[in-house]
């Protein structure tokens, strides 16, 4: 493999290694606000899996280091999505909420349970 294949892929652009990893940020702006709906609430009494709403610039990595420093738990493991913003209608024009990213960070059997609720 050259230096150039590592560089851009297989494929032909940049890989993952080479791209901008974006701001460093501390964990409360990495974890921005719990989301409480009726499947969260469910989640976190069933199975230990509380979602948050994360910035979008964070990946597992950061979220899970952002829990276990913020709420002082383990954290087993972390799913991400990334969630388009709705078009909304205002006034008499079309436009677009902010897209945002949502995770839902599982706890460790051994680490006690978050109080967010």
């Amino acid at each position: 493999m050259t230096q150039q294949d590592q560089k851009y892929g297989y494929y032909g652009h940049l890989s993952h290694a080479v791209r901008p990893a974006g701001p460093v940020l501390e964990p409360h702006q990495i974890i921005l606000r719990p989301l409480v709906t009726e499947k969260s609430t469910e989640l976190s009494q069933d199975k230990r899996t509380y979602a948050f709403e994360v910035s979008t610039w964070a990946n597992k990595h950061d979220i899970k280091a952002a829990a276990e420093t913020l709420f002082s738990v383990k954290v087993e493991k972390v799913r991400t999505m990334n969630r388009a913003g709705k078009v909304r209608r205002f006034k008499n024009a079309l436009g677009r909420l902010p897209h945002w990213k949502k995770a839902y960070v599982t706890l460790h059997p051994d680490s006690p349970a978050l109080d967010l609720f």
